[in-house]
């Protein structure tokens, strides 16, 4: 236990741009994901018109939302750390 303790670490402009970047698409696949099944119940054409780029975010969106989190929480660890070095 340390008896240095520092402020707070300030939150950089790039970190919030990198979470809500992750939580805005997060909120687009589930979005995506909900038009699929209406336009699954409606009889749309999956094949044709923007059907397929909605098909594709559903997995993509996700997994970049993920790693774009987890790019946040490292980058604030690794703050983090240089703070409490004192350098």
């Amino acid at each position: 236990m340390s008896t240095n303790t520092p402020g707070d670490v300030p939150v950089r402009r790039i970190d919030r741009v990198l979470a809500f970047m992750s939580l805005g698409l997060l909120a687009l696949s589930i979005a995506c994901f909900f038009a699929i099944m209406i336009g699954s119940a409606t009889d749309a054409d999956m094949r044709t018109g923007i059907w397929p780029l909605i098909g594709v975010l559903v997995y993509i969106a996700p997994i970049v939302a993920f790693v774009l989190m987890l790019t946040v929480l490292i980058m604030s660890f690794v703050r983090r750390t240089r703070a409490n070095r004192g350098g």
